[in-house]
């Protein structure tokens, strides 16, 4: 069929069809019935033959059919679905926010922990020679001061100079002493002179007493005055005798055996009595045969220190020299703050060659397994309750050890109680750092030598 056809046919159906009530009769309506079946099948005609040519047209964009609307029931299935979506969908937005946040604060907590650096502790061999240092003094040392005021006439000894006990030092004058002195003696003598009388005057009254010349009130006091007469003569004698005793201090004399190691007055200097501020010592007398050497022991090596035991001392100056030594004795108790045992060595020294104020050492033949590790310097923190490492626990926290420190070796220090050589201390730590607190250890590199362990070799070898 042609488009001239089609558009014929087109018109043909938008035509007006005739008004029923215009037909006049039945045979009209008949006619006009027959006449509508055969535009019914005219129309099926362009319509077949319209879907024809539309199979062979190309396609194009058509229009969705349009759907019937869904039952209820489906759509509220549809809105459930929907609404599980979306409640789904916000609860991984605030688990996929929790475990952020939770993130974070594991984040910022493992920041705030601070990050140290460990090193563990190096073994050493027990020694069999233990080696403390010491000071010389001498056995006996002591100021001399005048007991008497007055000017220094002369010194017959000067500093260096050996004496013996009793010798004669220096001589002080003293006129004041002496005319006390002379005051107090002619007090006496009015004080005798009284007594005397007081005497006469008693004897006398009781004679009388007894032919009842006198009352019995009367000759008692005059037996009193007789009485206080004698007291008064008894103090006169005490100060007599303690301003003879001044008179006798006007010399000074050695009181022991020994050399004068220090002198501060002159001729005509004046001297007053006493060790107070006002006193002037005049000089400074030592014992130097034997000398004193105190040593501090460390608690570990306490028991195998015997008193009577023959040890050695060396000197600087003596390179080479051992000068013989014994244990004279030991505090028999540990120093709780430094955790050693004060010892006494007594060193001979006849030909006066160790001077006193030295600095020297003591060597003691132990022969002890005391077991001793050594740790760098920079490892120990100084409290108020003495020194001090931290050591990292298994847990991670911070465990503040005090050390018994032996020997210094300048990098290192040799430990002989406290910590193991299993045991991580903390490299440079913080003052800040606190019993238990809790710290991450860093890692060291696989090529990074702990601290210490290239000059250990070195510090045995300087230290023997």
């Amino acid at each position: 069929m042609s488009a001239e056809s089609k558009s014929n046919s087109t018109a043909d159906e938008r035509r007006p069809s005739p008004d029923p009530s215009a037909q006049p009769s039945q045979h009209d309506q008949g006619g006009e019935e027959h006449h509508a079946i055969g535009v019914q099948a005219q129309r099926d005609e362009e319509i077949e033959a319209i879907r024809q040519h539309s199979r062979h047209q190309p396609p194009g964009i058509q229009r969705p059919p349009d759907l019937p609307p869904a039952p209820p029931r489906k759509a509220l299935t549809l809105i459930g679905i929907l609404l599980l979506v979306l409640l789904a969908a916000g609860g991984l937005t605030m688990l996929s926010r929790v475990s952020h946040e939770r993130a974070l604060a594991k984040e910022t907590e493992r920041e705030t922990v601070p990050t140290v650096a460990v090193v563990n502790p190096m073994s050493e061999k027990p020694d069999e020679d233990l080696i403390l240092p010491g000071s010389l003094l001498a056995y006996e040392e002591s100021p001399i001061y005048a007991r008497t005021s007055g000017y220094l006439v002369r010194w017959y000894r000067d500093i260096g100079s050996r004496v013996t006990k009793g010798e004669l030092l220096a001589k002080i004058d003293t006129p004041e002493v002496d005319q006390e002195l002379n005051q107090t003696r002619a007090t006496r003598q009015q004080i005798v002179a009284q007594m005397e009388l007081a005497k006469i005057s008693a004897d006398r009254w009781e004679n009388l007493r007894q032919t009842d010349s006198v009352s019995a009130q009367e000759a008692d006091q005059q037996t009193s005055g007789y009485k206080q007469a004698q007291a008064n003569l008894a103090a006169a004698d005490a100060n007599v005798r303690r301003l003879e005793q001044l008179e006798g201090f006007k010399e000074v004399y050695a009181p022991f055996s020994g050399v004068l190691t220090r002198r501060n007055v002159d001729p005509g200097a004046l001297i007053n009595a006493g060790a107070g501020a006002a006193g002037r010592e005049l000089f400074d007398l030592a014992r130097v045969d034997p000398l004193r050497v105190y040593t501090s022991v460390p608690q570990a090596y306490a028991p195998y220190i015997k008193v009577g035991a023959k040890t050695a001392v060396t000197l600087q100056e003596f390179p080479g020299q051992k000068f013989v030594a014994i244990v004279a004795r030991t505090a028999e108790a540990i120093d709780p703050t430094t955790r050693t045992l004060l010892t006494e060595v007594d060193v001979p020294n006849k030909d006066g060659r160790l001077l006193p104020g030295s600095f020297g050492e003591v060597h003691f033949a132990v022969g002890s397994g005391v077991n001793k590790v050594t740790i760098p310097v920079n490892t120990m923190l100084f409290r108020a309750e003495g020194p001090r490492v931290a050591v990292v626990g298994p847990d991670g926290r911070v465990r503040l050890r005090p050390i018994n420190i032996g020997r210094d070796y300048g990098t290192t220090l040799e430990i002989l109680g406290g910590v193991s050589p299993t045991d991580q201390i903390v490299v440079n730590p913080a003052d800040s750092l606190e019993e238990g607190q809790q710290v991450n250890v860093a890692q060291p590199p696989p090529a990074q030598q702990q601290p210490g362990q290239t000059t250990q070799g070195q510090q045995k070898g300087g230290a023997s």
